[in-house]
């Protein structure tokens, strides 16, 4: 019972920190082109940036997430929730490694290009 409220716990900050990423990807561009001030906090964005080179990284290593592991390991015993299944489904994708891999790269270098082209800390001059 306790391995499984764990599990779930995981899978939440698992799916925080998705959705984190994947609306940095959005705001980040849309947000310096509306004027945004969210866009520009440096330590927002440099977090942006460390959980994707995070993911990248373990990619590249040939590793699934940490959070993945540890959501496994607690419930590879336990039969799984409905709502687990689910959303499992929608975050876990039967694809080979290496698909994985060159997406985990590709959004990382958008956001490094996203870190050059939209400045963060300071605004660009008009």
């Amino acid at each position: 019972m306790r391995a499984m409220f764990l599990a779930e716990a995981i899978l939440a900050v698992h799916l925080l920190v998705i959705a984190f990423n994947v609306a940095g990807l959005i705001v980040i561009p849309v947000g310096a082109w509306r004027g945004w001030r969210i866009v520009r906090i440096g330590w927002l964005r440099l977090l942006h940036l460390a959980l994707l080179a995070a993911v990248a990284g373990q990619a590249l290593a040939g590793r699934a997430c940490v959070l993945t592991l540890w959501q496994d390991e607690l419930t590879g015993r336990s039969p799984t929730p409905l709502i687990l299944r689910v959303v499992d489904g929608l975050i876990y994708w039967d694809l080979p490694m290496w698909v994985f891999t060159a997406l985990y790269v590709a959004v990382f270098l958008y956001v490094v290009a996203l870190s050059l082209l939209v400045p963060f800390g300071r605004r660009r001059a008009a």
